[in-house]
């Protein structure tokens, strides 16, 4: 789950770039066979997903140029692009089938049961070779890995969840917007704070209802050092009642109707927060990097109006994409696949500098701290890239920048969005009931989500 409103993460956040990579295609020797996909002419054709749909028009013809661009330059190889991603209702039948593509799109949840079922295929050998591979963040990496350490995929976008305030409404209210909380106590002084400018000012806002509630709750629970789920004897089990998930739910209480910083209005979902910061009237929420192009479009706002701070605590929620690779895929084919991946969304920073360029020229935002999946010196040449083509205050998302590294990334847990359900009710509870049993609704809870989690393969 993510806060974007119809427009893709890539389009917003523009994709990270790698080190410029050269991935030699060998064919096997002898004639080619139809199931190394190489032709007389030693060209192998590839599909792949991912493709913008026809409803995203200036996404989908720049990834047709690119298409073309890619050809052109690599010459024996072809790709057969389609629109779509994983989905995890057909995807059995395609591959049983025979149609799922060579090259296909996933979201961080999905790995971890695809490499268990043995449904992606094992890239290990050819990512050795690849020149920009340790220069990934490992812990994005190790979304793809097995428990053996094998590599089934590779990254290409990421997002956490941070802190997103209203810099002027900070200075209002004798905060330093260059310097936003780092923890949850800091989170709450300064939500009383700009609460007590009045005029119908909220200090902090979050989601309880349509799976948000429990969305936002377990980032809360990471931040809190604590987990939503964890794998016990080969099952997972609920793990929020604990003293991680007592004191997130204690805070949100404490915020909600000890201090009165969070405003009398609950029951919000992300349209209705988002309105909120639109209208200067919120200080502070939970959000990742591409709330702030939807709340500047949305509500004619300047990207001036706001920041972005790492999650405070030791943790937060995350997410991302990337490709893995049909496990029935020859050789040739997870070679070229990989050069395409790396092509067209690990970019060299030659072609970085001119895919922002003309991100730019379409209006999307540059500069905004998200995704960075590398570290070192290729990040630094990436944020240096961006930074000349911004378009946004790149200042403004510092205090995300330099903290973010500290905070630990952890992806959702599994049956998400069943749990999300569970865990909204929660929030509702201690949002809207001020004497609301905490221990009792963490109890509850966590017997209704052991029985989805029973479910998990």
């Amino acid at each position: 789950m993510d806060g974007s409103s119809g427009i893709s993460r890539r389009q917003l956040l523009g994709s990270a770039t790698a080190v410029a990579l050269s991935l030699a295609l060998t064919a096997c020797g002898g004639s080619p066979s139809s199931s190394s996909g190489v032709d007389k002419n030693g060209v192998v054709t590839i599909s792949v997903n991912g493709m913008p749909a026809k409803t995203q028009p200036v996404d989908r013809k720049n990834f047709m140029e690119d298409v073309k661009a890619f050809e052109k330059s690599h010459p024996k190889i072809r790709i057969d692009a389609r629109e779509g991603q994983m989905d995890p209702k057909t995807f059995a039948a395609k591959l049983a089938g025979g149609q799922l593509e060579d090259v296909y799109y996933v979201y961080f949840t999905d790995p971890a049961g695809l490499i268990q079922r043995r449904q992606g295929a094992d890239i290990s050998a050819y990512v050795a070779d690849v020149p920009f591979s340790k220069d990934i963040d490992p812990a994005l990496l190790k979304v793809f890995k097995d428990a053996d350490g094998k590599t089934y995929g590779l990254p290409t976008g990421n997002y956490s969840l941070g802190l997103l305030y209203n810099r002027a409404l900070f200075k209002k209210a004798g905060l330093d917007p260059d310097k936003p909380p780092t923890t949850w106590e800091e989170v709450r002084t300064a939500a009383r704070r700009i609460s007590a400018l009045g005029d119908g000012t909220v200090g902090y806002a979050d989601y309880s209802k349509n799976n948000q509630g429990g969305w936002h709750l377990t980032s809360w629970i990471y931040s809190m050092g604590g987990d939503v789920a964890t794998r016990q004897n080969g099952k997972w089990k609920a793990a929020f009642d604990s003293d991680a998930g007592h004191k997130a739910l204690q805070a949100l209480h404490d915020m909600r109707w000890t201090d009165n910083s969070m405003g009398t209005r609950q029951l919000l979902e992300i349209a209705d927060v988002q309105k909120m910061m639109g209208s200067g009237k919120l200080g502070m929420y939970m959000a990742g990097p591409d709330n702030i192009p939807t709340i500047v479009k949305q509500f004619e706002r300047s990207y001036e109006d706001y920041g972005l701070a790492a999650m405070p605590g030791t943790a937060t929620l995350g997410g991302g994409d990337g490709f893995m690779f049909n496990p029935k895929a020859s050789p040739e084919k997870i070679k070229a696949g990989l050069t395409w991946v790396q092509w067209k969304y690990l970019r060299s920073p030659e072609r970085e500098a001119v895919d922002s360029k003309r991100a730019k020229t379409d209006g999307v935002p540059i500069g905004l701290p998200q995704p960075r999946l590398f570290a070192g010196d290729t990040q630094a040449e990436i944020d240096r890239i961006h930074a000349q083509y911004a378009n946004t205050p790149v200042k403004n998302y510092q205090p995300f920048v330099d903290r973010n590294a500290q905070v630990e990334t952890k992806v959702e847990p599994p049956n998400a969005q069943q749990l999300y359900t569970v865990l909204d009710g929660v929030m509702q509870s201690v949002l809207t009931k001020k004497d609301a049993d905490i221990d009792q609704l963490l109890a509850d809870a966590a017997k209704k989500a052991d029985t989805i989690l029973a479910t998990v393969k």
